[in-house]
């Protein structure tokens, strides 16, 4: 497609309409890229000791769909998630399972883009992992210390915050009110509570460790997106996004680390996060046993029900998740499928219906979205031009949502689309034998196709058919 004004009415580039809500400034904004050309987005990724929660699910089910939007605009868009891999989590897990670390870590990320590609999940661009990064961390601590940004003090290197004037200003804390209650780790080896590790020793247990200026160790959190970011957006990039829990410390973090490195007004222009999720009204936990990950999700539901599920709360609110929502997003899909199912005849299009997009434009409103394309389902009976309307509305769901990305037979029958071919041409044939007369051979076409669990009826629109 050349120009996304053939799609929506609107131009590729400059005016698109598109507003994000900017963590930042506490504001809604227009989007502005700082290269139209290329726009530039990071999402932060897992910690990768554990199947994918539903939870980690909201974040890359909002931030593919923001993905998806970006590429409908621009010709280019540069998406970074990463993946952690080093992490006293990972630790834990791979000891508590007699396993290496590496081991483990293989296996989650493997079984992670499993979950993601059941989802419908784009993969992003860059998915860049800490344990293959590591010198460009090294690098990064380095140009802070020798600004005078960090200080290192029994083998460890911190941060410090007294360094960075602006500190707190996405999270819109005072450091004076930090001391108290404050999510930050103490330690006799800092100069201040809010400073923060750069780099830590290796110790006896954690079998990873690195060699650095300081010794053996491995970094602490917060730099390792900060190094990635930088070496795959640069200094300053278009959209920072995260779940609402990042936003302090891990956020205030990266900001501080990267301006006191680059020298920079901003690490990211626009600080997109989606809202706190929990289960039945209560925080997910192992603990209340409403831990619910993907895995077992996927086991009752299929993928599109539950990314459906978790795009009808609007992205930045905090959303309940339960077992009626699932409900509710199945019933919805059978009835979207049940449109697409009932047009004998859909053209293949690359329009993208206008009034869907603009609610997605505007700071990704899904449940407007969701809505206007029920409405509009419901209009395909009362429309004589089926086809064109089925076609827009099918094309804006997958391309925008990645919904709707199945057959509808497979949807329905969960008939793979190789079976569906063999299935209508059977069915024509026994057109044919009916026209020839030839009762005897139709008649065993339909007790062939019923041994294959694939039962047929005649209509006055021909014949349909369903499993058994």
């Amino acid at each position: 497609m050349d120009s996304f004004e053939s799609s929506v009415g609107v131009p590729l580039r400059g005016n698109n309409g598109l507003k994000l809500y900017n963590t930042l400034t506490g504001q809604l904004e227009k989007f502005i890229p700082i290269d139209e050309n290329e726009i530039k987005m990071y999402v932060c990724g897992p910690t990768v000791y554990g199947l994918m929660h539903v939870g980690n699910a909201r974040a890359a089910v909002v931030f593919d769909v923001l993905y998806r939007v970006l590429r409908s605009l621009y010709e280019r868009v540069t998406y970074v998630r990463n993946i952690t891999d080093v992490d006293d989590k990972i630790y834990a897990a791979a000891t508590e399972r007699h396993v290496s670390i590496t081991e483990l870590t293989s296996e989650t990320i493997a079984a992670y883009h499993e979950d993601l590609e059941k989802l419908n999940v784009l993969p992003a661009d860059h998915e860049p992992r800490v344990t293959e990064n590591m010198r460009e961390i090294i690098d990064f601590v380095v140009a802070l210390i020798d600004n005078k940004s960090a200080y290192i003090t029994g083998g460890h290197v911190y941060f410090d915050v007294s360094s960075f004037a602006q500190y707190g200003a996405l999270s819109k804390k005072n450091t004076d009110d930090l001391f108290v209650g404050a999510r930050v780790d103490v330690s006799e080896l800092k100069r201040s509570a809010l400073d923060f590790v750069l780099w830590k020793p290796a110790d006896e247990k954690f079998s990873l460790g690195w060699e650095s200026p300081w010794g053996k160790g491995r970094p602490g959190w917060h730099i390792e997106c900060s190094a990635m970011a930088l070496k795959y957006l640069g200094d300053s990039f278009d959209i920072h996004g995260g779940g609402m829990d990042l936003i302090f410390p891990h956020h205030e973090n990266e900001i501080a680390q990267s301006l006191s490195k680059n020298g920079k007004k901003a690490m990211a222009n626009y600080w997109v996060h989606n809202g706190h999720l929990t289960i039945n009204g209560a925080k997910m936990s192992k603990s209340l046993g409403n831990f619910v990950t993907v895995r077992d999700l996927c086991a009752k539901y299929d993928g599109e029900v539950i990314r459906l599920a978790l795009l009808m709360t609007h992205y930045a609110a905090p959303m309940n998740f339960e077992p009626a929502s699932l409900e509710q997003a199945k019933n919805i899909l059978d009835r979207w499928y049940t449109a697409i199912r009932n047009v004998p005849s859909i053209q293949p299009t690359e329009n993208i219906d206008e009034d869907v997009f603009k609610a997605l434009a505007d700071d990704m409103n899904t449940p407007k979205a969701i809505s206007i394309l029920s409405a509009k389902v419901d209009d395909i009976n009362k429309t004589d031009n089926k086809s064109k309307l089925v076609s827009s509305l099918a094309n804006t769901c997958r391309k925008c949502l990645g919904l709707m990305t199945r057959d509808p037979e497979e949807w329905f029958c969960g008939v793979p689309l190789e079976m569906k071919a063999w299935i209508k041409s059977k069915i024509a044939e026994r057109v044919q034998a009916k026209k020839a007369c030839d009762f005897k051979r139709a008649d065993a076409i339909r007790a062939e196709l019923f041994q294959r669990g694939i039962a047929i009826e005649d209509t006055q629109h021909g014949t349909i058919w369903k499993t058994t």
